[in-house]
């Protein structure tokens, strides 16, 4: 999860609706404004905190916005040498180097996919729409 160079707090970025972009060798990958979210910020933060107590610097990790390589077409993995650049517009960016780690135990659990599962129909009387 990128965090930093630099926190902010609510007073400085209005985070109800911040574009946040992630980059993978200068191509965007990732593209969707915090005002897309299921849940806004205030309902999340009082979800989280009936289950917890919440103090100064925790950190909420909401998901992740359309676009995630495995979930593409064919699949995009990150691979040794590549640059991702994660931008939250009016507070900065974090850029990381991906550095192949030698050490990959064969009892690893996750494996990644070579094939799409196959996709389900959902039927759901629900309406949809924000809460």
């Amino acid at each position: 999860m990128p965090i930093g160079p630099e926190l902010v707090t609510p007073d400085e970025v209005d985070p109800s609706d911040v574009l946040l972009e992630t980059h993978l060798n200068g191509t965007v990958m990732q593209s969707a404004r915090t005002s897309l979210l299921i849940f806004d910020i205030p309902a999340i933060i009082e979800y989280v905190s009936s289950f917890t107590t919440l103090r100064p610097g925790d950190v909420i990790a909401t998901g992740t916005p359309g676009g995630v390589g495995f979930a593409r077409t064919p699949p995009v993995y990150l691979k040794d040498g590549d640059v991702v650049e994660v931008t939250i517009a009016g507070v900065g960016a974090i850029r990381n180097r991906i550095v192949l780690d030698s050490f990959q135990p064969s009892s690893w659990p996750w494996k990644p996919l070579t094939k799409r599962p196959p996709q389900t129909e959902s039927h759901s009387s629900a309406t949809p729409g924000r809460v």
